[in-house]
């Protein structure tokens, strides 16, 4: 009988636990197991992107190296047929390093990577962000691989734009990133669940700099951020992400092959030096949560939040943030001063991704008459789920010592992600930037 510990939950439970060595003769046995050869060393990676899996480096018995990544998050196995496809996105002409051992086995899916040497565009990324760029990394070279990569799979989602039925929609694995986490298995699907009812509990405290709320609280406070009021609370975008990102509403949108996860942890940059024949290119690698029927509206949603709104540092180095939010209660109102803005290359990929992808996107889905009339708040819903439910946003404490947010970092996120799920009501103060960026890839506008 297989020892159930020897699987991706186990080996993330005892990474998340501290136990670092456990983790490794964990990983080594289902290694083993799975594609029959033995491990001589282990490197559980450190970077601060892996919030819902586990990477690093193996060597075989035979001195070969490998990067190695995969995902593990609760309930999967009630909802997930199959995991890594990379092989579609392949064909469809995305650009994607295909790995050298693969298993998709329920629990047990991993991938095994010939090691690379180059970095990942989040670390190039952040390096530019903190004005201290990589080795033939600079902006203006991620900007022009950016732009690239938004051009191309622009025109990949065109050419593979398809009419898709409720079931090849709901059989996608994209949806555990939305809609699953806003459901609990067994219990109706309009029913509010999953990580949405655990992270934001009645009971739970949230503490902010110089105050505190309960998450019953939290759920229904009216926002004024930056001096915008916002048109919903928290709880009414929760029910709002329920109905506009169930898998059959989706449908509406049609279906395009694309990667789905394509943050920038997940892509690697070949920097401009002597040894890459193609400088300055940028490949997909894990990917989790590709397919051939996503909902078009969903495919970029991740790479426009994670590679933009989630920086700097707020999201994945919260200890390093170093802007602190202020906030103040009155009336059943959060009065919110964020202190957070786009760093001057995020804004520029906030831009190119708008004008390069987004709006040919939107205009040929409403030329195909394949354009719901709601497309503005089911981008918003899938926006507002990135930072609400890939990770705890309650600040660590006593009671959740393994939380990664400080009381500045979550009330940032939070602020942020009210950004992306309401509108600012008319006359209130003005925009923010989520809703500058939806009106200029409004098709109707010219």
């Amino acid at each position: 009988m297989t020892d159930p510990s020897v699987s991706a939950a186990g080996i993330l439970a005892a990474a998340r636990r501290g136990q670092p060595d456990l983790a490794k003769s964990l990983l080594a046995r289902m290694i083993a197991e799975e594609f029959g050869f033995p491990v001589r060393e282990v490197t559980l990676g450190a970077d601060d992107y892996s919030l819902n899996s586990v990477n690093g480096f193996l060597t075989r018995e035979d001195g070969v190296r490998f990067f190695f990544k995969f995902h593990h998050e609760e309930n999967e196995e009630s909802v997930l047929q199959e995991f890594y496809r990379g092989e579609i996105l392949l064909d469809a002409g995305f650009p994607v390093d295909m790995p050298t051992y693969v298993s998709r086995r329920i629990g047990r899916q991993i991938l095994l990577y010939p090691l690379r040497t180059i970095p990942k565009l989040a670390d190039a990324a952040r390096a530019v962000d903190h004005g201290r760029p990589l080795p033939g990394a600079d902006g203006p070279a991620l900007i022009e691989a950016q732009r690239k990569l938004d051009r191309s799979s622009a025109e990949i989602y065109l050419r593979t734009w398809h009419p898709i039925t409720a079931a090849e929609s709901a059989g996608e694995p994209i949806h555990q990133l939305f809609h699953h986490r806003l459901t609990t298995p067994g219990t109706p699907s309009d029913t509010l669940g999953g990580r949405a009812a655990t992270f934001f509990a009645h009971d739970r405290i949230f503490a902010f700099p110089g105050l505190s709320v309960s998450g019953a609280e939290l759920r229904h406070l009216r926002w004024v951020i930056d001096g915008v009021a916002y048109d919903r609370t928290l709880q009414s975008c929760f029910e709002n992400a329920l109905t506009r990102l169930e898998p059959a509403t989706l449908v509406a949108s049609g279906g395009v092959i694309a990667h789905g996860d394509a943050h920038n942890a997940n892509v690697w940059f070949a920097p401009q030096d002597e040894h890459n024949a193609e400088p300055g290119g940028l490949t997909f690698f894990d990917p989790a949560f590709g397919g051939r029927n996503i909902p078009a509206l969903l495919a970029e949603i991740k790479a426009t939040f994670h590679n933009i709104f989630a920086h700097p540092d707020w999201l994945y180095h919260s200890s390093e943030l170093r802007s602190i939010p202020q906030i103040t209660l009155r009336d059943g109102t959060a009065f919110v001063t964020s202190n957070w803005s786009l760093t001057p290359l995020r804004q520029t990929f906030l831009t190119d991704k708008a004008r390069l992808l987004w709006k040919p996107l939107l205009t040929a889905l409403s030329e195909r008459n394949a354009l719901p009339g709601n497309w503005r708040e089911t981008i918003r819903s899938g926006l507002f789920c990135c930072p609400t439910l890939v990770m705890d946003l309650c600040a660590r404490s006593d009671t959740d010592p393994n939380s990664r947010h400080t009381p500045a970092s979550s009330l940032t996120g939070l602020a942020i992600a009210m950004m992306c799920g309401a509108e600012p009501e008319r006359g209130s103060g003005g925009q923010d930037v989520v809703s500058r960026f939806l009106d200029i890839i409004d098709p109707a506008v010219s």
